[in-house]
């Protein structure tokens, strides 16, 4: 367990726009489970795979993964690459079998459309459904190196407007509830360094989005 950590720490020291980002999309993550009244055993099993989904990360180049302007085809077929890469790191480490359904699907849509597997729907692991809805938030509203974070308001809303498509519906809701009773926002705040803009308590989202 010892270099499972080690190697989530290692992309934190790659990449600083992606310190913290594990941490946060595990907290995420354990909060929508709890909304979903995700049993003990699938909660460690997510857990775990909350802080190592993005170890396949290791294996893109510096050059692409700070880069600032937008990524050509070929850079992007590397960048996919990772949930199967991370896949085969966890699994010469010796990683609980059960974290890696989530590893390899955390990019998968819930209509099909995302990768590696082109799975849709409930074919999508479970926590895998969960860490793509909380990896997505995170993103949006974390600098990158090509665009600055997303306002919190225009982040929820965009779970909201592709729940059904990117996201399963109920997990956007089960998010919904979890950001509702108003803890979560002070991951964002924390990661924006008190910033006001990243601070701001948006409404929840509507029913449609459940």
């Amino acid at each position: 367990m010892a270099s499972l950590a080690q190697l989530s720490a290692a992309i934190e020291a790659r990449d600083p726009y992606a310190r913290g980002h594990a941490s946060r999309v595990t907290v995420f993550a354990k909060a929508m489970a709890r909304a979903i009244d995700l049993d003990k055993e699938r909660l460690s099993v997510l857990r775990l795979g909350a802080l190592l989904h993005d170890v396949g990360k290791l294996t893109v180049p510096p050059a692409i993964l700070l880069k600032r302007g937008p990524l050509t085809e070929t850079e992007f077929v590397q960048v996919r690459r990772h949930p199967a890469a991370g896949v085969r790191m966890l699994r010469s480490l010796g990683a609980p079998r059960e974290i890696l359904p989530s590893v390899l699907h955390h990019h998968e849509r819930w209509d099909g459309a995302g990768y590696p597997r082109s799975r849709a729907g409930e074919r999508i692991p479970l926590e895998a459904r969960i860490l793509t809805v909380a990896d997505s938030f995170d993103a949006m509203t974390s600098t990158r190196p090509y665009r600055p974070p997303r306002d919190v308001l225009d982040a929820l809303e965009e779970l909201e407007r592709c729940a059904g498509s990117q996201f399963d519906p109920e997990l956007v809701g089960a998010f919904a509830l979890a950001w509702g009773e108003g803890e979560l926002d002070a991951l964002v705040w924390q990661a924006h360094g008190g910033s006001a803009r990243a601070s701001t308590r948006p409404r929840a989202l509507s029913s449609s989005a459940g």
